[in-house]
């Protein structure tokens, strides 16, 4: 879809930008013009992970003139493989505070403003509305649908992305022009039916696949140049080496983007919607303290057998998830005791604890934060 440049041209160029960006304005689509449009763009980019790193570098490196970083985790030794902005010293730091470093000494000519905070219901109308377009590069769908909820209320477009072990995806959604995520997806998931990076695992380069179409767009939403990719799923499989594009249509009956929505605001709450109710937890610290109480309690790892294999919390039992949602897990269970479930971050713990809870078994927690807070603490 050929839409009008997003932003208006912002101040001429100084000879230090036309230098820093000579090989972009050289370009006939873009030239001096879409530079100064770029220059004077705001894009706010939430999440700084495997996606959201080499986006926020892209957007640097292109010359975005105020760029977003939203985003309240830490850096793990985990995220190294795919989450380029960050290094071995870079450990336990603050994300955002990082992003920012780097993204400075790549290009200080931009102007980057952090939000070290979790987005939710009562923040991101606020956080999104001084921006021009923005990025959703976070890995779960209660978030996902509240960006895509305040992009619908605010008439902002953004772009999408999701990678899964060797697949990703990404789209443009603006509501005013075409669909929105909940024209594609009216509805969550199943909780536990589909595994996120902890549990699936992503090949690291696809990341930057990924990123790197989010952020074309974007430099095509703001400048105006080619076609926007709205109301399509592009979709990169990198085992084939394969791009493909599927029609989005417009649903008509959607409830928020739709001439007549029944949601004219906010839901409440995001992850009763997308069923993550509130699971009871037991801390890695008050765990400790079980075991060296002696108490009469059995540990379960709700992991797949390779993951036990390779590390394990001593004196726990392996009773991986698929025998929780086929029940077979529920005949293996005391009742005299108490059950305290845990997998590697609590996604799949949580699910799990859900499923014994609904069938009985109220004298049950999982552990929050999975055997990674324990490894951790």
């Amino acid at each position: 879809m050929k839409t009008p440049p997003l932003v208006n041209p912002g101040p001429a160029l100084s000879g230090e930008q036309t230098r820093r960006y000579s090989r972009q304005i050289v370009i006939p689509q873009i030239q001096a013009s879409g530079q100064e449009r770029i220059g004077n763009a705001k894009v706010l980019c939430i999440g700084a992970g495997g996606l959201g790193s080499p986006a926020l570098m892209y957007l640097a490196a292109a010359g975005v003139g105020t760029i977003g970083i939203v985003d309240f985790d830490t850096v793990d030794e985990t995220n190294l493989h795919r989450q380029i902005l960050y290094g071995q010293s870079d450990i336990g730091k603050k994300k955002v505070e990082v992003a920012r470093t780097k993204i400075q000494e790549s290009n200080p000519l931009v102007i980057v403003n952090t939000y070290p905070v979790r987005i939710t219901t009562t923040n991101v109308l606020e956080i999104m509305t001084d921006y021009d377009i923005i990025i959703d590069a976070t890995d779960n769908f209660a978030t996902r649908y509240l960006i895509n909820d305040a992009a619908v209320l605010l008439n902002k477009p953004y772009v999408w992305g999701s990678v899964n072990r060797f697949d990703g995806q990404a789209a443009i959604f603006w509501s005013s022009l075409g669909p929105c995520y909940r024209c594609l997806h009216p509805t969550p998931p199943a909780p536990g039916t589909v595994q996120n990076c902890a549990e699936a695992g992503v090949l690291g380069v696809l990341c930057a696949s990924i990123a790197s179409m989010q952020v074309n767009e974007v430099i095509k939403a703001i400048t105006g140049i080619g076609e926007l990719q709205i109301g399509k799923l592009m979709i990169y499989e990198a085992l084939e080496a394969e791009y493909s594009k599927i029609d989005i249509h417009k649903n008509p009956h959607c409830v928020i983007c739709s001439e007549n929505p029944t949601q004219v605001n906010l839901l409440e709450n995001y992850e009763s919607f997308c069923g993550v109710a509130s699971a009871p937890e037991i801390s890695v610290e008050d765990l400790k303290k079980k075991f060296a109480a002696n108490d009469d309690f059995i540990l379960i790892d709700v992991r797949e057998p390779d993951e036990f294999a390779s590390s394990r919390i001593p004196g726990s039992v392996l009773i991986p998830k698929a025998h929780f949602f086929d029940a077979t897990a529920l005949d293996l269970l005391p009742r005299d005791k108490e059950i305290i479930l845990h997998c590697r971050s609590g996604v799949r713990s949580a699910h799990c604890l859900a499923i014994i809870q609904g069938a009985g078994f109220m004298n049950s927690r999982h552990l929050g934060g999975g055997i990674l807070a324990w490894e951790k603490q």
